[in-house]
């Protein structure tokens, strides 16, 4: 079984699209995605359509500030949720399909298991809002406290910052394991970083493809300009969302 887990969308679809081809030419069985479908990103609707046809999706804070009232949402955030909100609204003389993306949405579990292997979008503890950072690896009863509540493999998003948590209280960036990390006999957290806003550094897409022996990170490139092109054309959304794409931060 070979499966792409995907997170952090954002309603970024040149990288959505980017990344599903990718993903169709590795012949992955299934597609999971970690939740904030949307939340930032010019292409909400579109970007929930594709992720309705996944095979499983939990619910991300953003989806559920789309939703619901945003909290502790920046100023930025919050009004790019209100604006998506608004597109998610609009019919487009489609009424029976706007339900159902109102539906999925709504229908979202905060976490699945599959195997020895968990689904969230922030942690195991707190699956929609609680961040784990590579520096929480100098936050030894914090991890702690997350790795007694998981059961084998975590797989989460939330921070946008791919890498491995160890039970040893270590984080391998990428880079360090040379994009592929053999699974353990104990116990693992993986973060799969952002599909729509990499926050490492990088901009170009990352996703993880899940074996039953070893993760690998892929990264893929995306013409991010037209996706800035299209953000800093609505103006509604803070201008910062576009720049910060070419920056991966």
């Amino acid at each position: 079984m070979k499966r792409a887990i995907l997170s952090d969308i954002h309603g970024n679809l040149e990288a959505l699209e980017a990344v599903l081809e990718d993903v169709r030419a590795l012949g992955v069985d299934e597609i999971f995605c970690l939740g904030d479908i949307v939340g930032y990103g010019p292409n909400p609707r579109e970007c929930v359509d594709r992720v309705m046809q996944f095979n499983r999706c939990v619910l991300g804070n953003h989806d559920q500030g789309a939703l619901y009232d945003p909290e502790g949402f920046s100023s930025g955030a919050e009004k790019a949720i209100f604006w998506t909100r608004d597109q998610l609204e609009m019919p487009n003389g489609d009424a029976e399909k706007t339900r159902k993306r109102w539906e999925f949405l709504s229908e979202l579990p905060r976490t699945f298991n599959v195997g020895p292997f968990t689904f969230v979008h922030g942690s195991v503890r707190n699956p929609l809002n609680e961040y784990v950072f590579p520096e929480d690896v100098y936050n030894a009863r914090k991890l702690e406290r997350i790795f007694a509540l998981i059961e084998r493999y975590c797989f989460q998003g939330h921070t946008h910052v791919p890498g491995v948590f160890t039970e040893e209280g270590k984080f391998l960036s990428p880079d360090e394991i040379n994009g592929k990390y053999v699974l353990p006999l104990g116990k693992a957290m993986i973060n799969v970083g952002s599909v729509g806003q990499p926050r490492d550094m990088d901009p170009r897409s990352c996703y993880v493809v899940l074996t039953e022996q070893f993760v690998e990170f892929r990264r893929v490139p995306y013409p991010l300009e037209r996706t800035m092109e299209k953000i800093l054309s609505i103006p509604e959304l803070d201008p910062f969302l576009a720049e910060r794409l070419k920056e991966g931060r």
